[in-house]
C-alpha cells in the first residue's frame, strides 16, 4: 500500500469471501445458518480443575461457617496460633497427592 492511496477494503473482503467459498468443498455453505463449531469439527473437553473452578459446582461441605467465624475471631483477639508442623505436614501431602497426578 502507498501513502495517499485509498484501500477498497469492502472489495478485498468480497474476495476472500468468494475466495474461501471457490476452496470450500460442495454442500459445505459457509455462514448459511450452521454455528462455527459445528463446521470447525474440533472436540473440547473441560478438565477436571475447570470443573472444580466453577463457584456453581461447589457444595456446602467446602464451607464451614462455623470454623470461618472462629478464625476470624481468634484472629481479631489476636489469639491466632499456626502450627508449622501442621502446614509441613500437609504442604507435604498436597505435594504428594499432584505428582500421583501427574504420573497418571
Amino acid at each position: 500500500m502507498k501513502i495517499g492511496q485509498k484501500t477498497e477494503i469492502p472489495g478485498a473482503l468480497a474476495q476472500t469471501g468468494s475466495a474461501k467459498r471457490a476452496q470450500s468443498p460442495p454442500g459445505a455453505a459457509v455462514g448459511a445458518g450452521t454455528p462455527a463449531a459445528s463446521l470447525a469439527g474440533v472436540p473440547v473437553t473441560v478438565s477436571g480443575a475447570a470443573h472444580a473452578l466453577d463457584p456453581t459446582a461447589r457444595s456446602n461441605a467446602d464451607y464451614d461457617a462455623g470454623k470461618v467465624q472462629s478464625v476470624r475471631s481468634a484472629l481479631e483477639k489476636g489469639n491466632f496460633r499456626v502450627s508449622a508442623q501442621v502446614v509441613a505436614t500437609r504442604m507435604i501431602s498436597d505435594a504428594q497427592e499432584i505428582l500421583a497426578r501427574t504420573r497418571v
